[in-house]
């Protein structure tokens, strides 16, 4: 007998959660016909597994490649983590439907949420669509390193209905509400896999107004949940109020509305948590809740991270100094040559000039404020070295090393960011980094009310890439931690494959048995590294955006064609658009 493609003596970790075996993987036609044993026969391609470990490919479900999918094929940075199948459409940002007219509102709206830069949308999107079953026939038509599946986003909808009325605290009209409602059944009918919005205060446009649908009231709520039920289901995912240290009692809140109406539709309710430092028990109360509504019949499903959710700071990043006169000045000067700025900014008058200036006003950047919270946050932000740590003690903050180095926190701030010639970076550690560790992380990722998401992948460009959530599980919560507990390597696997899929009603992959799709991944686990946070500047009208890759993926494989090998794309581009749960 034959075979496409055959992985020989590797151990086989399937998904389930069940103990490890080794054994052979066949293949054939994209898909698995065996796995475990021995294969006997031929194939056109063998993989040496030996010491390896043999996954699923992982199922990442809260990205936002929603415009990146239209102009890239590999999808970085998840493609050097052994993502095998991506959901886009989150937390109700995306570019469908979409009138010519409007595509400058949409783009605004999701540089300023997602960090995206407009540039680099204008430049890169085609743009070949008006509704949203045209977009995901545009995506049907492009090949990728991964499958891409996308969501029904509710900012564009209510742009679509509302006009300039979306945005802010106008409610929409019944005739409106009814329409709205009818492009959700089109878009899922179409092969969206679910709806999404947000709710949240933290998700803003440049110019500082609130994601359309942030007030959205119940009416209009259970009107789309119910299109999406009627449509033949799926997911209703959401980013609520309290997310970003708002008022706590708002998030309990949102969990009894989420509640509601999963019973009445029968959805799948999917929510943003994360351990806030203003409020670090929260969480527990609110997976308290999640589980009480399952034992009444209701499905929330809290995404979670598995590592502290937080800024990289830097001279190629954001920083504390952005707008003091003195930087800007030299900025302008060096007029975008890093070497130039770096010499200008070792000056020690030029430093001194800096360290002494109060901000001047806003220079219009994005994000030019977020760093500044530096200044009064030392204690929870930390050099970026060769070895990401994942769980840095506080003896290695910046308000520590300043202490060492007999300077204030500021000044070692400035020092810490001009090594590696400019390039070095710091991590400022908040959501999810509570009382010095991630205990908090160990049991959310653990808890049985719980996926594994988050990544973002595709956004924040500049200023954070969690889109390594696949390398930091294997790595940091598999083998390395010291600081507490572990988990196990079956749990882990089966984290971010069998649980993700099933989300989203993916039955067809996540789980490593015959008849499945051939989507998996041969990893030296032992080798297996996070590579440091890199500036990169390669996306459309060189835009910025922050890369982390990883070493240790012997092979990536979607639909039996090995798109990676040895960390290194191999040009393949098997990934295809999935329309509808399966």
């Amino acid at each position: 007998m034959s075979y496409d493609l055959v992985i020989r003596g590797g151990t086989i970790v399937d998904g389930t959660g069940s103990a490890r075996f080794t054994g052979d993987v066949a293949v054939r036609g994209g898909v698995l016909v065996q796995v475990g044993g021995t294969v006997h026969g031929e194939a056109a391609e063998v993989i040496d597994a030996t010491g390896m470990v043999v996954t699923p490919g992982f199922v990442d479900i809260h990205t936002h490649f929603d415009g990146q999918v239209t102009w890239d094929d590999v999808l970085e940075p998840s493609a050097s983590h052994g993502v095998t199948t991506v959901v886009a459409g989150n937390c109700g940002v995306g570019f469908a439907p979409c009138r010519p007219e409007r595509r400058d509102q949409l783009v605004y709206l999701m540089e300023g949420v997602e960090d995206i830069p407009g540039t680099a949308l204008t430049e890169g999107m085609t743009w070949d669509w008006v509704t949203y079953p045209e977009y995901l026939d545009t995506l049907d038509a492009r090949r990728w390193s991964m499958d891409v599946a996308t969501q029904v986003t509710h900012g564009p909808l209510r742009v679509w209905v509302m006009g300039d009325r979306a945005v802010g605290e106008h409610d929409p009209t019944g005739a409106e509400i009814d329409e709205m409602a009818r492009l959700v059944a089109e878009g899922v009918q179409a092969g969206g896999l679910g709806f999404s919005t947000s709710r949240t205060f933290s998700h803003q446009a440049p110019d500082g107004s609130y994601v359309p649908g942030t007030h959205a009231g119940r009416d209009e709520l259970w009107a789309l949940a119910g299109a999406v039920a009627r449509a033949g289901g799926g997911v209703f995912e959401v980013s609520p109020l309290g997310t970003t240290s708002q008022d706590p009692e708002q998030l309990l809140k949102e969990v009894d509305w989420m509640r509601r109406l999963s019973l009445e539709h029968g959805l799948t309710v999917s929510m943003v948590l994360a351990e806030l430092p203003t409020n670090p028990g929260l969480w527990r109360e609110v997976l308290d809740l999640v589980l009480a509504a399952r034992a009444d019949g209701a499905r929330i499903v809290p995404q979670v991270s598995a590592r502290s959710q937080g800024l990289y700071l830097g001279l190629t990043t954001s920083h504390a100094f952005m707008r003091r006169p003195t930087f800007v000045r030299l900025r302008q000067e060096a007029a975008g040559d890093l070497d130039t700025l770096v010499a200008a900014l070792r000056e020690p008058a030029n430093r001194a000039a800096i360290l002494g200036e109060d901000d001047g006003p806003p220079t219009g950047e994005l994000y030019e404020g977020i760093a500044a919270f530096a200044q009064h946050a030392a204690a929870i932000v930390f050099p970026v070295g060769d070895e990401v740590e994942q769980e840095p003690t506080p003896d290695r903050s910046v308000a520590a090393l300043a202490v060492a180095r007999g300077v204030g926190p500021l000044e070692a701030m400035y020092d810490l960011m001009l090594e590696r010639g400019g390039q070095a970076l710091l991590m400022a550690a908040i959501n999810n980094y509570v009382g010095g560790g991630l205990d908090g992380v160990h049991d959310m990722l653990t808890s049985p009310a719980t996926v594994v998401g988050l990544s973002d992948a595709g956004a924040h460009c500049g200023l954070l890439v969690d889109a390594c959530i696949p390398t930091v599980l294997l790595t940091h919560w598999v083998r390395d931690r010291t600081r507490g507990p572990r988990i196990a390597l079956e749990a882990a696997v089966r984290m971010q494959t069998s649980e993700t899929a099933e989300l989203y009603g993916l039955g067809d992959r996540g789980v490593l048995a015959a008849g499945k799709r051939a989507d998996l991944n041969v990893i030296d686990l032992e080798q297996l590294r996070l590579l440091p946070p890199e500036v990169v500047n390669d996306l459309p009208a060189g835009g910025r955006r922050l890369v982390q890759r990883a070493s240790g993926y012997r092979a990536t494989v979607v639909a039996g064609v090995v798109t990676r090998r040895d960390d290194t794309d191999t040009g393949a581009r098997p990934g295809r658009l999935v329309r509808g749960a399966r």
